[in-house]
């Protein structure tokens, strides 16, 4: 099964310094049917202005993947522990129990845009507490995320694969699935989903959709695309 949600049925929010859009609740944005999906409990896009700032905050114990789209941003800690991440790179913070963290955009010019997730972390599982990987902008299938750090992709504390695929318009693609659900990400483009059960959703810039029951996603690029394929069997 496949049931699409579009970026305009997702949460949005505008503080002048902030934009942003949230896929489940957070914030100010609430929807009781929708706090996560599985493991995966934020899927936020969002853009902060020149020189803008979170201010620190405590999380639950979850992995925190950033993606960055544009600009570069500093990730701190309440320990004195820095680390900076910028477009074309995935940096991933594995949050600890009484530990604060930030989130700057560097530049005083430009804008910041990433995408960020949290994922349930097991509680009994540990691993480096900050990981940076270069993201290739022209492999069509690339694995940025798994439970054990294979082809150099994120080591996360949790049994979920993240795949990032980028088509050219007519381009496939077809994405395995470990287990009975995923969500599909449209970072940008627009593309054609079918499932392994034959059913099928049309997705442009901003979209998602939830996965149930099947074993595979056939991707196919109406336009340029660069798409999140998020696996969770958990």
């Amino acid at each position: 099964m496949i049931v699409s949600r579009t970026a305009q049925q997702c949460g949005k929010a505008d503080y002048g310094w902030l934009q942003a859009r949230y896929t489940f609740s957070f914030g100010h944005y609430f929807d009781p049917k929708l706090l996560g999906y599985a493991s995966l409990r934020v899927l936020n896009q969002e853009v902060l202005a020149p020189g803008a700032s979170f201010q620190p905050r405590a999380y639950p114990k979850v992995d925190v993947l950033n993606l960055i789209l544009q600009g570069e941003a500093e990730y701190r800690d309440s320990e004195g522990n820095h680390e900076t991440a910028r477009a074309g790179e995935a940096l991933l913070l594995a949050t600890q129990p009484g530990i604060s963290y930030s989130e700057h955009n560097i530049s005083k010019e430009s804008s910041l845009t990433r995408l960020q997730l949290w994922l349930d972390a097991c509680p009994e599982r540990e691993n480096n507490r900050v990981q940076r990987i270069a993201v290739p902008e022209d492999k069509t299938c690339t694995l940025l995320a798994s439970p054990d750090g294979s082809e150099g992709s994120l080591q996360l504390r949790q049994q979920v694969w993240i795949h990032q695929v980028v088509l050219q318009p007519g381009e496939r693609y077809q994405v395995p699935l470990h287990g009975p659900r995923a969500y599909l990400q449209s970072i940008h483009g627009a593309f054609t989903a079918v499932t392994h059960s034959h059913e099928q959703e049309a997705l442009t810039c901003g979209d998602g959709a939830f996965l149930r029951e099947e074993e595979s996603v056939l991707l196919t690029a109406e336009t340029p695309l660069r798409a999140l394929v998020i696996d969770l069997p958990i």
